[in-house]
């Protein structure tokens, strides 16, 4: 039977704990983690105490890998989940390594919708856009509905007058191309960028009417 040969602070890592197992480096886990499960050295490691080992090193490597991820930039939790599942990483360990961030208060679907929403808008992205992005992340379409109508607020931001500034900019940039064409083309830019079908039909016609 496998035995605990070792639990060593780690000093790259305050509050961590080198494990090793049977004289061999088994992983870094956090030492309240290690406190919880009762472990101690010389202790032989019966088959459900090596799986839970095991267990907490697989909710370390997906919670350091998602560190790593959020370092970069900000993710909505749906979206860091996909990730680190399709990084093989066990979806329950995946799971548990997320709870943890939230209750450190390192992801928060809430705030980083409201980041999301003030970064995108002014840079002319319509509020249907904003919504479906978020929910492309893994927001719940409604709090992405409530995120998108509170960050524009917040913001000060006029979908309609980002409309008219984006559409003439774009419009200026096609201004070689036949009427139709360029009519046609506008459209579906300013259709891409999630404003309402009419809003957009309208300014279509005014800013391109000869």
């Amino acid at each position: 039977m496998p035995i605990l040969t070792t639990i060593a602070p780690d000093p790259r890592r305050p509050g961590y704990r080198f494990v090793e197992v049977d004289r061999g480096r088994f992983a870094s886990l956090p030492a309240e983690a290690i406190e919880t499960a009762g472990l101690r050295v010389g202790q032989e490691l019966s088959v459900p105490v090596l799986e839970r080992l095991h267990e907490l090193a697989d909710v370390e490597a997906a919670y350091r890998a998602a560190l790593k991820a959020l370092a970069a930039r900000g993710r909505a939790r749906g979206d860091l989940e996909r990730r680190l599942v399709r990084k093989q990483h066990p979806p329950h360990a995946v799971a548990q390594a997320l709870d943890r961030l939230v209750h450190q208060g390192l992801l928060d679907d809430a705030q980083f919708a409201r980041e999301y929403v003030a970064r995108r808008a002014a840079s002319g992205r319509g509020p249907a856009r904003l919504v479906g992005d978020l929910v492309a992340q893994g927001i719940e379409r409604p709090a992405a509905e409530a995120a998108v109508e509170a960050g524009l607020a917040f913001e000060g931001v006029d979908p309609a007058e980002v409309l008219r500034a984006v559409a003439m900019r774009r419009a200026a940039q096609l201004k070689s191309l036949p009427g139709v064409t360029r009519k046609r083309r506008l459209y579906a830019f300013l259709a891409r960028r999630g404003y309402p079908g009419a809003a957009v039909r309208e300014l279509v016609e005014e800013l391109l009417t000869e």
